[in-house]
């Protein structure tokens, strides 16, 4: 594996602190540096072991939750995985491992607030699951990712999942015998590889119309949509002709 192109700014100190808390230990520690590193601070980055990682948390997920609730229908199934690998969760868990204070970043993005960005806290949380992936096989990132969503898991019921925004939001207008959303993007802001969405949603026969950000239309739309679930009870129905 090639080496950084810059030397890591974090310590050993550091790196053993965060393999604690990961409760995995490299093999070879030049994988855990390449799933720090932004794009910002080197060429060789962690964008290839983000796409890995993606993939492995997926299935580490899925294999998890197909073992917990044997019977637990496909779409609940799909719907709790869905809710588990989103930015919004990648966050939570990327700051109980305090990863923004392991990433290496250039002195622009960390200057312009990156280490909090939530984009780059979930890409780098999944960077680092392909990185044990690679060094240390499926297993042990199975281990790690159980571990690291304990608390998660524990809390799914599945007798009452709860349901993404879009889908709750949808549910709520077709049994009202309503138009679906239109979600529409309003603005994007930002370089390429780091945009901002804002997103509006609307609903012709409630006659109203929200918006909601993210670092990607998906997560825009859902944020939208939540703000629509939120006046939704405020909202008298329509009479019906």
């Amino acid at each position: 594996m090639a080496l950084l192109t810059k030397a890591s700014k974090t310590s050993p100190v550091a790196h053993k602190a965060l393999e604690a808390a990961l409760g995995y230990v490299f093999k070879d520690p030049l994988w855990m540096l390449r799933a720090l590193t932004h794009r910002s601070f080197s060429a060789d980055h962690n964008e290839r072991l983000e796409f890995l990682g993606d993939s492995v948390l997926g299935l580490a997920i899925s294999t998890s939750l197909f073992k917990r609730w044997a019977d637990l229908p496909e779409g609940d199934l799909s719907r709790v995985r869905a809710n588990l690998v989103r930015q919004s969760t990648l966050v939570q868990v990327a700051h109980t491992l305090q990863l923004e204070n392991h990433l290496n970043l250039g002195s622009g993005e960390t200057q312009s607030g990156g280490r909090q960005r939530p984009s780059i806290l979930a890409d780098a949380l999944e960077a680092l699951i392909g990185a044990i992936y690679l060094d240390g096989g499926f297993e042990a990132a199975t281990g790690v990712v159980e571990r690291l969503y304990g608390s998660h898991l524990a809390q799914v019921q599945p007798g009452g999942l709860d349901k993404d925004p879009k889908t709750a939001l949808q549910e709520w207008l077709q049994g009202r015998k309503m138009s679906l959303p239109v979600y529409e993007v309003a603005e994007t802001a930002g370089l390429a590889h780091e945009q901002t969405f804002r997103v509006l949603c609307s609903v012709h026969e409630l006659k109203i119309q929200t918006h909601g950000e993210g670092m990607s239309r998906r997560d825009a739309e859902q944020h939208a949509a939540q703000e629509m679930l939120k006046s939704l009870p405020q909202i008298p129905l329509p009479r019906k002709k």
